[in-house]
């Protein structure tokens, strides 16, 4: 680190100007600093000379809490209370913003945000710490060993001052290659229970601007009237009823020809105008499967030999340890398509600047991809292209598809106007559930093999299902030896000490467009083996959580953990004591490094309606950074997982979507579940994910309490439940 000057003239003057210190990182990922917000540099936190400290948030908020655990590492490294820290969110720039599990590519998704960014964001933090302090300890002719940062205030050897003093020296320095990073003895904010999030008082007095609330000056509101079936294209189309809406402008077929664009002064307007067009479609190439032919097939491929064999176990081997088993438990599960139905439907704002740039407002998720699709489209190079991003009223995985198929939507809309006034692209609830991208549906079907004395012979296990990445531009990333990883996560890595496993996997026809989901594969794969452990348990009369701790016990660092978190859970939630007329049903699961067990605590009956009193649930995901948000994310990913379980799911008749709106795609309601109860373990390891881990264990735990009734209910295969004869209170 070098000081360039240390007089308090200098600093004066400068602070007069307006200096910024700017931590960040250069292009090739080392890290810099520079006394402007203009440097060639991308920040992760820029601080004023008024002392004004803000953290760059490089994932999007959408509900998950990023804005608040990436702001809380900067803030505990800096020496700053929360109070005294803003956020902002990053612009589209993958070369550093890149997300450091997805190689060069920006984007938030896999519960990675906090685990990535870890290191990053406390080393900045760091950076600035010492670069302050240094410039303070020159100014001051003492030894900055001495010197710390507290609640904003450069403060050591006798002295104080606010940090804000030595901004303007601080930035003419070379920023230390390794900062030391606090110890956690020293932490105040990460792990603090107190520490709340920094977007809540925006989101509850109405401040918080979401994507849907932007009204760019002079903008139209553009909505798509898109084919009834996938795959479907424009024959032709009348807007003569469209014309006698008030506030209708125009409407245009998209160039691919899959949809009509009407361009409108309001939302309500560019409804009317769209439910009055006349629109003929072609549907020769079009999906015409229902559900129960999509069901068909998968099972037909469960029940034929597999075409990949996933974890090359010798299959011939396995089967035969099954068939000679004492005893043979044999189950196929079937999982419907799901929508993600986040709360605000998805949209997007476009303009084009007086210089002829173009910039997207979104909640933005995955900004490389619409990023490298308007180069194409615009015929630009990046840096003209703009992505602001901004809050997100959830997501669950659909706001980031390997198609950017909205933003792209938004920007065909525009490039068919003149560009003189900027387009807001609008989809509406029916749009979202009955035209977007949903979960695959997928079938398992196995057989497990005992001996005579309760342990397992054998675990033949099949997978079939639509593969999520195959076919785009991830598939090079995520398939391996022709097997698409995200079908059959869950079965692949459970930390289980199954003797015997062959796990197989056949993809079948996609009859929608299929996309991640919250937990992606783990949603169906973590039932499967939930459920099935809990068969076993019952097979042999063993107690559900000593069946599992026995299948735990290698000494590997994932089993340890995952006992740690099935006994954690067993003991709070008063395990095999529930209350009169009331009965337990427990899992556990492994997923994006985390591992999370559930006990969910059930009265009433399946014919009557059952009742879910109360589900706890233990995390392991490594420090806990917010405590606050882990609980919140927990807390959502069951509700989640147990919402969908219960009644939802997506059908189609003649390949068109039967479901439209929350009255028949019902998202799970307050008075659902009664109670939950989130415990973390202590952990000084790297943080890991929680905006899905929640989800896996929850449906399978609400299974296995079903069935623990006593109604004479066996274990619900076919999803959802409501289906399945279950009713709920």
């Amino acid at each position: 680190m070098t000081l360039a000057t240390s007089r308090r003239g200098f600093l004066k003057s400068a602070a007069a100007g307006a200096a910024v210190l700017v931590i960040g990182a250069t292009a090739k990922g080392a890290m810099a600093a520079a006394s402007s917000e203009e440097a060639m540099l991308t920040p992760f936190v820029k601080i004023t000379s008024d002392g004004q400290v803000i953290a760059i948030v490089k994932h999007f908020e959408k509900g998950q809490g990023p804005a608040t655990g990436l702001t809380s590492l900067i803030a505990e490294e800096l020496g700053v209370t929360m109070e005294q820290i803003d956020y902002d969110f990053a612009p589209s720039n993958p070369q550093v913003y890149n997300n450091l599990f997805f190689g060069p590519f920006q984007g938030t998704g896999g519960s990675t945000a906090m685990a990535n960014s870890f290191q990053q964001y406390r080393t900045a933090g760091a950076a600035a710490r010492e670069m302050l302090i240094a410039a303070a300890a020159a100014e001051w002719g003492v030894d900055a060993a001495s010197l710390d940062i507290v609640e904003g205030q450069v403060t050591g050897d006798g002295k104080s001052a606010p940090l804000g003093d030595f901004v303007a020296a601080a930035a003419t320095m070379t920023p230390p290659e390794s900062p030391r990073l606090r110890d956690p003895s020293e932490w105040k904010i990460i792990g603090n229970e107190k520490t709340r999030r920094k977007d809540s008082p925006i989101k509850v007095n109405g401040q918080a601007q979401f994507a849907m609330d932007l009204h760019l000056p002079n903008q139209m509101v553009a909505m798509i009237a898109r084919p009834p079936q996938r795959g479907g294209t424009v024959a032709s189309f009348d807007d003569s009823g469209a014309t006698e809406v008030k506030g209708f402008i125009m409407a245009k077929a998209l160039p691919q020809n899959n949809g009509v664009v009407v361009y409108a002064e309001s939302t309500w307007a560019a409804i009317q105008a769209r439910e009055a067009l006349s629109v003929e479609w072609d549907l020769s190439a079009a999906e015409t499967r229902s559900s129960a032919e999509i069901r068909e097939e998968i099972i037909a491929a469960l029940n034929a030999e597999p075409t990949y064999n996933v974890n090359g176990a010798d299959r011939v081997a396995v089967k035969a340890a099954v068939d000679g088993a004492a005893q043979v438990l044999e189950k196929t599960f079937y999982f419907p398509l799901l929508a993600h139905a986040p709360m605000e439907p998805l949209n997007c704002t476009i303009e084009q600047t007086a210089d002829g740039e173009i910039v997207l407002h979104d909640g933005c998720q995955m900004p490389t991809g619409p990023h490298m699709a308007y180069q194409q489209i615009f015929g630009l190079p990046a840096e003209k292209i703009h992505i602001k991003t901004m809050l997100a009223g959830g997501s669950f995985g659909r706001r980031a598809t390997p198609d950017a198929d909205y933003q792209v939507e938004a920007a065909l809309a525009f490039v068919m106007t003149d560009r003189s006034r900027p387009v807001k692209l609008v989809w509406t609830r029916e749009d979202d559930i009955r035209g977007g991208y949903y979960r695959p549906a997928a079938g398992h079907k196995v057989r497990v093999g005992l001996n005579a004395d309760g342990t397992i012979a054998g675990w033949d296990h099949q997978v079939a299902g639509q593969s999520i990445m195959k076919g785009t531009a991830f598939e090079p990333m995520a398939v391996r030896d022709g097997v698409d990883g995200t079908t059959v996560e869950g079965v692949t890595e459970n930390p289980y000490a199954i003797p015997g496993m062959a796990i197989g996997l056949t993809d079948t026809e996609k009859a929608t467009s299929v996309l991640w989901w919250r937990s992606v594969g783990h949603t169906h794969t973590g039932y499967v083996m939930e459920t099935m452990m809990d068969m076993v348990a019952r097979a042999t009369g063993r107690d559900p959580v000593e069946l599992r701790l026995s299948l735990l016990e290698g000494g590997s660092e994932e089993q340890e953990r995952e006992a740690a978190v099935l006994k954690l859970v067993a003991e709070k939630a008063g395990w095999g004591k529930p209350a009169e007329g009331r009965a337990q049903g427990i899992a556990v699961h492994k997923s994006f490094g985390s591992y999370v067990a559930e006990v969910v605590e059930v009265s009433g009956s399946v014919e009557d309606g059952v009742v879910i009193e109360k589900v706890t649930a233990a995390v392991d995901c490594g420090i806990a950074v917010n405590p606050d948000v882990i609980r919140a994310q927990i807390e959502g990913g069951i509700g989640y997982g147990i919402g969908h379980a219960m009644r939802d799911q997506i059908t189609l008749s003649g390949g068109e979507v039967d479901q439209y709106n929350f009255p028949d795609y019902e998202p799970l309601r307050i008075s659902d579940i009664k109670a939950i109860e989130v415990h973390i373990v202590p952990s000084a390891l790297a943080p890991s994910g929680v905006g899905e881990p929640g989800t896996p264990p929850a449906a399978p735990a609400l299974a296995n309490a079903i069935v623990a009734l006593g109604s004479g209910v066996e274990h619900v295969a076919e999803l959802p439940m409501a289906e399945a004869g279950v009713s709920f209170a």
